[in-house]
This record gives structure tokens, sequence and C-alpha cells, in this order.
């Protein structure tokens, strides 16, 4: 690749799919890492390359869309394939500080197979007729053949390809056995989006096991191990179980419910967002960073999704980025399986509820469903959900972040069931309650939600808990019409909660008081006494202001409200 008349990294062009080089991602990136953003991850390289040609050395790393998988499969491309000249592009990388850096650079050729691109040609070759070929019937058959034909560009590959049998059946074991046996030299295999024909092609199970089987026959027997020194798969799903088994047992597996001990991989950290803010011109600050894109919780890391973090950076605003996947069918999918009510689940969980689940029984794709845990299992390898261990197979599951939260609630609130839910309707009688001044209303419905399911997980021995009731309670009502403040400095101290109305809403303002153990009187007193509503009463705000002290006496269990409307 050439930039500005240099040359960076790239020796000769050989195919599409052995040693790549157009289009590599990575590449660009590192082309560029003094102008634009670039989080170093190079070290990943070592921790793959001290499994080359050991007994365990297949991996499937599988993460979200939109979570860098390309760019570390492209990454290794770039590092092992023998058409780089990885000097130019590592040498001042992570990965060139590493004892053993030039042991495995650039000594492989690299089968990379990216599945879209594969899907892509296949598309256009079965709409047009002319391009038929025998034998040739489908995705699976269409991969095998173009793998074999790429390899064939090479003179030396293409003499001994010819004389392997079962060639003419298109099989790619039987062509690699055919070379290794010859050139003694183990191949590279990457293979991006590997999950692809579980996703794309889910009610197809006959495709499904003939890819799996065609994966099994690379990687299975002795003589096909042989002829790869490292294999790289790289997907959104973990590996596809039958009878609780792993359908290829030789691959380690890492994923977005086991990710250890490579969660830093997975996305970026606090400590690379805090390079990316020292070393860009950013209007953003780190805060609303962490409450849009941070919250995938790995182990103890704490992950942000590294695209959504670009774009923001790039954009100089945070926003939903997310809702722009493709992900999303999936997920109205699964949600409207609707098992063990799962809708109100979800609608607890966009709330600031956790949930437990057991992801054991979990098939690993999108249609061997058969319970709620499936359901939560393959929301959090989407992404839409994180999880913590809850010892074993256990996780707690919760909505990460604000872009989640965003996402999610969008895509509940277009389904037809939604206004239908009682949630939804007590969401509409609390604000009506809060705006009528109904004190004895408002406190009857706060009581409710505490006692409901989600609620009385929570040790509610604090106001936080009280809060958690009352956002829990207004959110559906008030998340397009309302911004939401926590501890905001007003007047003489900092209100518990504020609700302010987004800029040309004629709604009031609502600012309340939490007391925990202590009476409504005195949270009203306090909104008075330190005047929290004075940054309300005059310039921009023309709102009424509605004064709301909320308690909760644990003797009693009792919850009492009172509200006024500022003079």
């Amino acid at each position: 690749m050439t930039v500005d008349g240099v040359e960076f990294g790239v020796v000769k062009v050989m195919g599409s799919i052995l040693n790549p080089v157009d289009g590599n991602s990575f590449v660009d990136l590192a082309i560029f890492k003094d102008e634009d953003i670039f989080v170093d991850k190079t070290d990943f390289i070592a921790k793959m390359s001290e499994n080359i040609n050991k007994n365990k050395r297949f991996f499937a790393v599988n993460r979200p869309r939109r979570f860098g998988k390309t760019v570390t499969a492209d990454m290794l491309l770039a590092y092992f394939s023998k058409e780089y000249d990885g000097k130019k592009i590592f040498d001042n990388l992570k990965i060139s500080q590493e004892n053993n850096y030039a042991e495995h650079l650039n000594k492989y050729d690299v089968i990379y197979i990216d599945m879209n691109s594969i899907k892509d040609k296949y598309l256009s070759y079965k709409d047009d007729s002319s391009l038929y070929i025998e034998g040739i019937d489908d995705i699976v058959d269409f991969l095998q053949y173009m793998v074999i034909c790429d390899l064939k560009e090479n003179k030396e590959y293409a003499e001994q390809i010819d004389k392997a049998p079962l060639v003419g059946k298109k099989s790619l074991s039987s062509a690699l056995e055919a070379v290794c046996k010859n050139t003694g030299e183990p191949f590279i295999f990457i293979m991006d989006e590997w999950d692809l024909i579980y996703r794309d092609y889910r009610n197809e199970d006959a495709l499904q096991e003939k890819f799996i089987e065609f994966l099994r026959g690379l990687f299975k027997s002795k003589s096909g191990q042989a002829c790869f020194a490292f294999a790289y798969l790289t997907g959104i799903l973990p590996i596809k179980k039958y009878n609780s088994q792993s359908a290829l047992n030789g691959f380690k597996e890492y994923n977005m419910l086991s990710p250890e001990p490579y969660e830093k991989y997975f996305g970026f950290t606090k400590d690379d967002i805090a390079e990316i803010l020292r070393s860009q011109s950013c209007d953003i600050s780190h805060q609303e960073l962490n409450e849009w894109y941070e919250g995938y919780k790995l182990n103890g890391i704490d992950i942000y999704n590294p695209d959504s973090v670009i774009s923001a950076v790039n954009d100089g605003k945070c926003k939903s980025y997310w809702s722009g996947t493709s992900s999303n069918e999936e997920v109205v999918h699964l949600i409207n399986m609707n098992y063990d009510g799962i809708k109100d689940d979800i609608i607890h969980l966009i709330e600031g509820s956790t949930i437990q689940f057991n992801c054991r029984t979990f098939q690993n794709d999108m249609v061997s469903i058969e319970n709620k845990d499936d359901i939560f299992s393959s929301l959090v390898c989407l992404g839409y959900l994180g999880c913590v261990d809850d010892e074993g197979d256990y996780r707690v599951a919760y909505v990460p972040n604000k872009e989640i939260k965003t996402a999610l609630s969008s895509l509940v609130k277009a389904q037809p069931w939604f206004n239908s839910l009682p949630i939804i309707e007590r969401s509409e009688s609390l604000f009506k309650a809060i705006t009528d001044l109904d004190g004895n209303k408002t406190a009857e419905i706060i009581t409710e939600i505490h006692n409901s399911p989600n609620v009385s997980l929570l040790t509610y021995n604090r106001e936080e808990s009280m809060v958690f009731c009352l956002i829990s309670g207004l959110m559906w009502r008030t998340e397009r019409e309302y911004e939401c403040f926590r501890e905001l400095q007003s007047g003489k101290g900092s209100a518990d909660l504020i609700y302010a109305p987004k800029r040309n809403m004629n709604l009031p303002i609502l600012l309340i008081e939490f007391k925990y153990g202590q009476s409504a009187e005195e949270a009203m007193n306090q909104i008075k006494e330190k005047e929290f509503f004075s940054r309300y009463r005059d310039g921009d705000y023309p709102n009424d202001v509605l004064l709301i002290g909320i308690n909760y006496d644990p003797k009693t269990k009792d919850h009492k409200c009172l509200i006024e409307k500022l003079d």
C-alpha cells in the first residue's frame, strides 16, 4: 500500500483469500495513527503467537458487532502473512517491544476468509445463471470453490491441488493436505464473521450442518490439523453446540459470556479512553463517554464499545450509534418470543434492574432458543446486555450504558404490545398523579413499584433505592420529553433528583427530595430552605416548578409524598 508515494507494508498482491492485502482496515488505521484515533492493541498478537504450532492453537474469539472483530483479524493477517512488510507496520507499536517480536513476522501463507464477502459473491453467482458451475449449489460449496481457486493462483499449489483426490468434489481439506505434504509449511487460517451461516441462514439446518462439517473436515483429523500452524475464528456467536458439546472441540473459545483472559482486547478500556481524550481535540468529557458507551464488565475490567467511542469523538457528540446495526431484527425476534414473560424482564432491565440467568443450555445459535436463559445469553453475545459472573454457569444481566438503553427502548416502543403493558400504564399514572399534585396517589404508585418483583430484590435501606423506584416508574412517560439529573447543584446544595423538560417543552419541572427514615415534611422543608428551585425561578425557565418531597418509613413500610407548585 502506498501513501504519498511511500510504500507501507505491502510486498505484492496475490489474491482475495490467500494473503489478501487490499482494504486491510488495520493497516489503514496504522498509516494514519498520528492523525486519527488509533488504539494500540498489537500486544494481542503476542498472546496469539505463543500458541503457534502448539497443541492448543485453534481459537474462536467472538464479540458483538462494531467491537473491532475485523480490525483484529486484519491485524493478525498483516503480522503473519508473507505478503506484508510487517516491520514497516509494527516496528513502532506495542508488539515490537516483545522479545520474540520477529519470530513469526510475515512467515506464513494466510488463508483469510471474510464470510460477508463470500456471501456477496455467492449471491451474485446465484443471480446469474450463466455463471453456474456443476456441483456448486449452496454457499458452502461456493466457499470451498473460492478458496481452492485462490490457492491455485499460486502455480506450485495448483500443481499439487490438481493431483489431489476429491478436488472434483471441491474438498478444500484434500487440497490443503496435498499442498502441505509437498511444501512442509502449514498455513495460518483466519475467518471473519465465521458464524454468518448461523445468523443469516438461521432456519436452514442442513446448510448449517454442512458448514460445520466443512470446518470439522479442516480441523478435526490429525492430517487436517497438520495443515495449520494457527487458526483464528471471529464472529458474534460462540461455536454451535450439539448435545451440549461444541461442534469444534479443538477450538478454545472466548466470548462476552466467558472472555478471560483476553478481556481488555474485547473493546476500549479506561486507559484507552484517557489516551484518546489526551490525543484528540474533543469537547466530549470522560464522564459522558462513560455514561454512553462504557458498562460492559468483563471479569472486573470496564469495556467501552470502540466504534461508538470513535464515532462520538469524531462527531463531537454522544448519541446512540447502535440503532443502525442490523442486529435489531434479531433482538426483536428474541423479545417477541416472550418466554416466561421476557417482555416484562426487558422493560425492567431498561429501567435499571438486574436479572440472573443460566448460560449452560445456550446452543449458541439464534434458533435453538428454548427458554428465557437462552434469550439472555443471546442478548449478551449480541452486545445488547452486559453480564457479570454469578458462580458457575450463572450470570447477572443488565443494560450496560445509555447507548444500549436508548436502542432497546426504541425497539421496545416500536412493538405493537408496548402501550398495553401494565408497566407503561403505571408510568403514565405516576406522571399524572404528580402533575395533578396528588401526593397520596403518587405515594401509592411508588409503594406498588417498591413491592414489584424487580425492585423487591433490592436492599431497600437507603435513599438510593427510593430514587431507583421513582426513576423506573417515570421512565417510560418522561424519556423523550425530559432530561433527568441526579444530585444537581442548585441553590444552597444539591437536589436529589430533577426532571427538566427538553427545550420548547411546555411541561413542569419536577424537583424531588427523598428522605429515608424521616418525614416527607422534612424533605419538603429542605427543598425550600436550600432553595433548590432557585436556578429555575427566573431566566430561561418559564415552566411551572413542582416541589416534591417523598419519604419511606422502614418501620411502617409506608411511603408518603407531598407536592406543591412553586409560586
